[in-house]
Formats: C-alpha cells, sequence, structure tokens
C-alpha cells in the first residue's frame, strides 16, 4: 500500500492511489501497467500536476513518468525530435535551442511534462498556428498489456489523432516524435489599449500578429496587449535585474498582494483592478522565441478556460464583463484572450474550428464556481468546448455534439483500451 499522497500545482486536486511510482525504465513501466491489468485495477499517469481537473485522481496505479524524459533522438537538419514522454517543456526548449531549433508555438508555462501538455491541448497564441499536439508526427503508446504501439500517419491515422489529444484515455504515452522549426527571435511588445476599441478590432489584431493575446482585469476600461512577432532584429533582451523586476516583483509579488488584499476586502477589487492595470505598463524586447513565450507563474490560482468559434470573441467577453458587474462578482485575476487555428485531433478543443480562447481565474482560498459557472452559460451559448485541463462542469451528455469527431475518438478507445483500464470518475464523468 502506497501512504504518498499526490497533489496537483493548486493543491485543489489530491489522492493517496495503492501504487505510487516513478519507473525508470520502459521495462519497470511495463511491470507496473501488467499488474494493474492483472487485478482489475485502474491506471493514471501524472504529469507535472498543472492540470486543474480530477483527470489524474486514482485510488489505483498513479504512475508519474519523470525519470522517462531523455532526449532519444534529434535530427537539426530534417527539424525533428524524439524524446520520452516525461520531459518538461522547459528542458525540452534548452535542448532545441542548443541546437538551433524550436518549437513553431508555445504557451507561457514551461514546467509541464511533454505529455501531459499535449494530452489536455495545451496551447499559445497564433491565429495561424496550431496548438502543441498539432505538431506532433508520431506517438508511442503502452497499453494494458505492456506492450507498446506506434501511432503515425502510416501504421494507424485514426489512432495518432485520437491519441493527440487523449486525456490520458488510450494508454500511457512512451514517447513522442515533433515537428520543430529553425531557432528564431521574436519582437515582444507589451502595453494598454482601451478596451472598447480593443474589442471593435479585436479579428484584425489577431490577424495582425504572429501571436496576439489580450489581457483584461473586469472592473477596468483598460486592455492589457502582447504582441510577438518575428523578426531579423539583433536580440535585445531584458537585462536580469529588469527581467526581475518586471516578471517576478511586479507580475508576481504585485499581483500577489493585490490579490491577498482583495480576498480580504472583497469591495475594494474594483480599485484593485484598475491599480493592475497601471502598474502593468509597456515593454519591448527582442529574444529567442521561448524566452518570450514563456512568463513565470508564481501565484496560485485556479482557472477556466473555453475555446469559441473566433468570430465570437468579441460578444462573448462583452457578455462576461456585464455578467460580471451585474452579480458584482469579486473577480481579481484578469480575463485572457487568445486565438488559435484548427487541427484535426479528434477530442481538441480547436478541431476544425478556427477558435478564440478565453480564459477566467480565480485566487487560491476564492470562491470560483459562482464566476465560472456563470461564464460557462455564457460560453455554452457560442458551442463552446472546456480546454481539457483547465476546470468546467460539462458531462459526456453535454460535451459529445460539440464534438465532429466524438465518436470516432470513441472507436479509438475501445480498440487501444477495451476494458477502460486508463480510466478514472473524471474520465467516466466527460467521456462516458
Amino acid at each position: 500500500m502506497s501512504a504518498a499522497e499526490w497533489a496537483n500545482w493548486d493543491g485543489r486536486q489530491r489522492a493517496r492511489p495503492r501504487v505510487l511510482a516513478s519507473p525508470r525504465s520502459l521495462a519497470e513501466l511495463a511491470q507496473l501497467v501488467g499488474a494493474a491489468d492483472a487485478c482489475g485495477e485502474q491506471v493514471r499517469v501524472a504529469g507535472a500536476g498543472h492540470s486543474f481537473t480530477a483527470l489524474v485522481p486514482t485510488s489505483g496505479t498513479l504512475i508519474s513518468l519523470r525519470e522517462l524524459d531523455r532526449v532519444l533522438d534529434i535530427d537539426p537538419v530534417g527539424g525533428r525530435v524524439r524524446v520520452q514522454a516525461g520531459i518538461t517543456i522547459a528542458a525540452l526548449n534548452r535542448v532545441l535551442d542548443r541546437h538551433g531549433m524550436a518549437f513553431e508555438n508555445l504557451g507561457d508555462i514551461d514546467s509541464q511534462t511533454l505529455a501531459g501538455a499535449v494530452a489536455t491541448g495545451t496551447h499559445g497564441t497564433g491565429s495561424r498556428l496550431g496548438n502543441l499536439s498539432s505538431q506532433i508526427e508520431s506517438l508511442e503508446l503502452m497499453g494494458a498489456d505492456g506492450q507498446v504501439v506506434v501511432l503515425d500517419e502510416r501504421s494507424d491515422p485514426e489512432g495518432l489523432r485520437a491519441a493527440r489529444v487523449s486525456l490520458g484515455a488510450l494508454g500511457v504515452i512512451t514517447a513522442l516524435t515533433l515537428r520543430t522549426v529553425p531557432a528564431f527571435r521574436l519582437h515582444g511588445r507589451d502595453g494598454p489599449a482601451g478596451l472598447a476599441a480593443t474589442l471593435e478590432r479585436l479579428q484584425e489584431l489577431a490577424d495582425a500578429h504572429d501571436h496576439f493575446e489580450m489581457y483584461w482585469f473586469p472592473y477596468s476600461d483598460t486592455a492589457l496587449l502582447r504582441r510577438n512577432d518575428r523578426t531579423d532584429a539583433p536580440a535585445r533582451p531584458r537585462s536580469r535585474a529588469r527581467t526581475y523586476m518586471e516578471d517576478i516583483v511586479l507580475v508576481n509579488h504585485g499581483l500577489q498582494a493585490l490579490s491577498r488584499l482583495g480576498r480580504r476586502h472583497p469591495a475594494l477589487i474594483p480599485v484593485l483592478n484598475r491599480t493592475a492595470t497601471r502598474l502593468a505598463g509597456s515593454s519591448e524586447r527582442v529574444d529567442r522565441s521561448h524566452r518570450i513565450f514563456v512568463t513565470p507563474r508564481l501565484v496560485r490560482f485556479t482557472e477556466m478556460e473555453y475555446a469559441i468559434p473566433r468570430e465570437h470573441a468579441a460578444t462573448a467577453i462583452g457578455a462576461i464583463r456585464d455578467g460580471i458587474h451585474a452579480a458584482r462578482l469579486p473577480v481579481n485575476f484578469p480575463i485572457e484572450v487568445r486565438f488559435v487555428a484548427p487541427d484535426d485531433a479528434l477530442l481538441s478543443p480547436t478541431h476544425a474550428r478556427a477558435s478564440c480562447y478565453i480564459a477566467v481565474h480565480t485566487y487560491e482560498g476564492m470562491a470560483f464556481e459562482p464566476y465560472f459557472r456563470m461564464v460557462e452559460e455564457i460560453m455554452d451559448g457560442f458551442g463552446g468546448r472546456p480546454h481539457w485541463g483547465k476546470r468546467h462542469f460539462q458531462s459526456a451528455a453535454t460535451l459529445a455534439g460539440r464534438y465532429p469527431a466524438w465518436e470516432r475518438f470513441q472507436a479509438v478507445r475501445r480498440r487501444l483500451d477495451p476494458d477502460l483500464r486508463f480510466g478514472n470518475d473524471e474520465l467516466a464523468r466527460v467521456l462516458g
């Protein structure tokens, strides 16, 4: 029996599995999976624990792949890299950079394991760029029998499309081969703009930049814009002192202090929202792509995020603003807006649909359900699809009709995991 407890990043998801293990080889992993299968026990895999949902918790066997984190093969000429599933995005970024390679797009957090990030549909922003899983060319998957199969366009194209965003429901991802691009620099510009004018131009702004996102504190009339574009200009990175001051002191410690004050005195939140917006200020830099994409996140929160058809973005944001103001909800975290191109992963929130992602957050220790349920009702009206790693209140019954390839995914799941060995209560809720 395992006495160890597993917890996710925000501490709201916890589990005491019977077995909690970190295998050091595929043989050890196969032994763990086989033992669980022999006694009819379910198996789940934990990445870095950055998912806010209950995808990981189990009373059975819980496996961490943190020891399976090697780069297996790298081809700078062909732009391909094959890695074990437990490698973190941060570690892989460093390896790619040394070889003159990069991901074409990334999110703003790099502490996640690669397998965990792709399994939940993690994305960055860029209206012409897909999510991280769209860069996968092949995937190696261990089934309940301990055998590893390779899923690619030649061997099993339907299996590959299912496994690219699988929620861990098909087996244990052991290795991935991804497409990369030559290393590049980004010209990053952050600064404020009027909210009303930004919403009027939102679609234009999304298409005018390689990577565009908007942050907005709900009780402020000012949006904070982040525009990142490829450039051949020489690098102009921030100094270490300025990086620390902006990313750690202002963005993290400043937000932490304002959030704590707002949690203690909710009536102050509108004023604190406007203060946070003023503190954000403007900045500009040129640096390697992964250094521009990634921002340290030290403040604890919980999050919900939905992908909706991008043409409804401004209307949805306005409805969220009206709902917050009408109910006087104590929201002291910014709303984040990003854009992602369509892809063909069967359960991807951006499957066959150009999308706008809208993310809402609440600070640790504050009630999130009234706010999130209000936002989810708005997202439902636009056929919203939840980010699989973020909180939502949907079920298989409410989700099936939103995914054109829902039954195709279910067919692959029945084929690769007929006994639902890789399930748990959360998967029973959201997949059936």
